[in-house]
């Protein structure tokens, strides 16, 4: 991996809590399974009350002085507390978001460092993966979409397909999500920010088809596989409420206030979309196949053409 000084290769795990004892341990012991070693957890807790701060910790003191720090989060929810962790972040060589819930494979670290290492170290990075998906006893019940089209600004436009809980990027990155931080209260959701942003920056993206999460479903997860927002724009009901349209206002007003950061090509596809999501049909279909906007599946790009259609995209 790319060090810098005072680093030495350590990724920075940065874990968002809030009422996770029932799942939190089986994640833990994941991080200490991991194929690369030198890694440091970083939690920020929104005001747990069920003994998750406790079991934390517990695996403090079993695993020694500075390899685990417990923070209190901004107790406004989920993406709130990513945002905290962002801003607040050591400096590593690297860094990773972590879901409580989840377990990682062995070789997740070790599959992500490999890849950042053939990224020059002053252009944004950014490493995401599938997923498995498992229950809340840990059994395997899927995987989730297998992406086949290349990551971009032109997907993210319309379609998150990097989740969270699966991303690890360099300190490039991070410093470019902590420089449009303050404009960023009005996106959807903060994995999606991430993607738009790194793509937008002509950062380098890089989609693992193998998975490297075991992604746990289970009755209290804020986002779920196929049914939370990471998936849900191809789904016609969303385009009929108007969610589609409501959720691109937001990204389109948020991206707005950062294109000093996008590069050249993508403020003028960033202004191609939003001028053809006001236009009539004919314009509109126009405008966004000039923009060259694109989901990961036929059904989805039929998705979209159908909102467009319909005045809500």
């Amino acid at each position: 991996m790319h060090n810098t000084s005072g680093a030495a290769s350590t990724i920075a795990i940065l874990m968002a809590t809030f009422q996770g004892r029932a799942f939190l341990e089986p994640q833990l012991r994941s991080f200490v399974g991991q194929s690369y070693p030198h890694w440091t957890l970083h939690v920020s807790d929104d005001g747990s009350t069920d003994g998750t701060v406790q079991v934390l910790e517990q695996y403090s003191q079993n695993w020694g002085e500075g390899r685990l720090s417990v923070s209190r989060g901004p107790s406004r929810g989920l993406d709130a507390n990513f945002r905290t962790l962002i801003a607040t972040a050591p400096a590593a060589s690297a860094y990773a978001f972590s879901d409580q819930d989840d377990e990682w494979e062995t070789g997740k670290l070790e599959r992500a460092v490999r890849w950042l290492d053939t990224v020059s170290p002053e252009r944004p990075a950014l490493y995401c993966s599938r997923t498995t998906l498992i229950d809340d006893v840990g059994r395997r019940v899927g995987q989730s979409p297998l992406h086949r089209r290349p990551p971009s600004f032109a997907n993210a436009l319309v379609q998150n397909i990097a989740g969270g809980n699966t991303m690890v990027f360099n300190p490039v990155a991070l410093q470019l999500l902590r420089d449009v931080l303050p404009m960023s209260g009005d996106v959807i959701i903060y994995d999606w920010w991430v993607y738009l942003i790194v793509t937008g920056a002509g950062g380098a993206v890089y989609y693992d088809a193998e998975p490297s999460v075991r992604y746990r479903q289970h009755g209290r997860n804020v986002v779920g596989a196929n049914a939370g927002l990471r998936d849900r724009l191809g789904n016609i009901r969303h385009v009929v409420r108007g969610r589609l349209r409501e959720w691109n206002d937001r990204h389109v007003h948020a991206l707005d206030r950062v294109r000093d950061r996008l590069t050249e090509e993508n403020v003028s596809r960033l202004d191609t979309f939003a001028a053809a999501r006001q236009q009539t049909v004919v314009a509109r279909l126009s405008g966004l196949r000039r923009a060259g906007v694109y989901r990961q599946t036929a059904a989805g790009n039929l998705g979209i053409v159908l909102a467009a259609l319909f005045n809500r995209v």
